[in-house]
């Protein structure tokens, strides 16, 4: 069996030393530019391959951060990591990706398996805001960003959006299309992004003094039929919907296809979350667009500053929140004249809506 060649093959073929190699293919010093040529085309002709994990053992680096999601199947979550793989791919960095289905136990059991592959730093979205696993001694000197929702540690980064803002906004249109009688839809009311909407939905209302109506949990799908159909056979139906997730719209959307309940002329349906079949459906859907390829990577550029400069343990981490904006399509009753309309969250224009960092 023929054997790799190694690091000792290319300075033998080179002429030069194998410190010289090893010199010129970490950066840490620099060589003549003969030397690097004769180097390159020696790697070149042996076809040499660097091992990177013994490099990353002897420098104590592995070039590998860890990301953690809830999972994969909400397209939004594979965005965010697609947009912290584009930056770390920029850095010369893999990415080890797991998911911990909203569960803080598991999610705990696959950070300490980061760690003991030793990842340099980790992109989180938190199952729980209570993260107690975090204040363990193992993680004390750990690079931790967390995505989506706050960190539960002052100390660690984190990358947000305007949540609140968004799903007041989303229900004022609906206000402001004469709707009276608005229901919030979503998940577990325990998840923070769920409970900062249903806090923006219960806002816009309390400004147009409208009673909210019930929340509704839509984590069983085999039960959302029966409770839309209770609903919608009240004396006094909610006319119009408001879905707090990309899931629980399109839960909602079958529920009501199976009831036959007809979008917009029935009932209006607004939602957080746009994904790509919302500009195909009938009706478009109107929704609050979330940047979600971006506030992956902004996370993953916050986390790769942090491994930057290693002295620096700041007692207080950087809070980035980007903005939000509503896309005005036919589900909320709009015309085909307004459809595709972008409206920003915090009454900017969507040109300005820039990150809000809070130190």
């Amino acid at each position: 069996m023929q054997r790799n060649p190694t690091m000792a093959d290319v300075a033998k073929l080179a002429g030069v030393g194998t410190m010289t190699v090893s010199r010129l293919l970490s950066g840490t010093v620099t060589v003549s530019e003969e030397t690097a040529k004769r180097i390159h085309r020696a790697i070149e002709q042996l076809n040499y391959q660097p091992n990177e994990v013994a490099r990353s053992l002897r420098g104590l680096k592995t070039r590998t951060i860890g990301v953690i999601v809830p999972y994969l199947y909400d397209p939004f979550f594979a965005f965010c990591s697609q947009g912290i793989a584009t930056v770390a791919r920029e850095h010369e960095y893999s990415v080890i990706l797991t998911t911990s289905a909203e569960d803080p136990e598991r999610e705990g059991r696959e950070a300490i398996q980061m760690l003991r592959r030793h990842v340099e730093g980790m992109v989180i979205i938190p199952a729980m805001q209570d993260a107690t696993y975090l204040q363990r001694p193992e993680y004390q000197g750990a690079r931790i960003v967390t995505l989506d929702r706050p960190a539960p540690l002052a100390r660690f980064d984190s990358v947000l959006v305007d949540n609140k803002s968004g799903a007041a906004m989303a229900v004022k249109h609906l206000v402001d299309h004469g709707h009276k009688r608005i229901v919030c839809l979503g998940l577990s009311e325990e998840v923070y992004t769920m409970k900062m909407r249903q806090e923006g939905y219960l806002e816009a209302l309390r400004q147009a003094r409208l009673k909210p109506e019930p929340y509704v949990d839509c984590r069983a799908q085999e039960k959302i039929v029966s409770k839309l159909a209770a609903i919608l056979a009240k004396p006094k139906a909610p006319t119009a919907f408001f879905c707090a997730n990309n899931l629980t719209m399109r839960s909602t959307l079958l529920a009501l296809n199976q009831l036959g309940v007809s979008i917009p002329q029935e009932v209006a349906i607004v939602g957080f979350d746009d994904f790509e079949l919302a500009e195909i459906l009938n009706p478009t859907l109107t929704v609050v667009r979330q940047p979600s390829q971006e506030l992956g990577s902004v996370a993953a550029t916050l986390l790769f500053k942090r491994l930057d400069a290693p002295d620096d343990v700041p007692e207080k981490g950087e809070k980035v929140v980007l903005p939000v904006e509503l896309i005005v399509r036919r589900s909320c009753g709009c015309g085909g004249a307004a459809i595709d309309k972008s409206v920003a969250s915090r009454g900017v224009a969507s040109g300005d809506s820039a990150p809000l960092v809070v130190s």
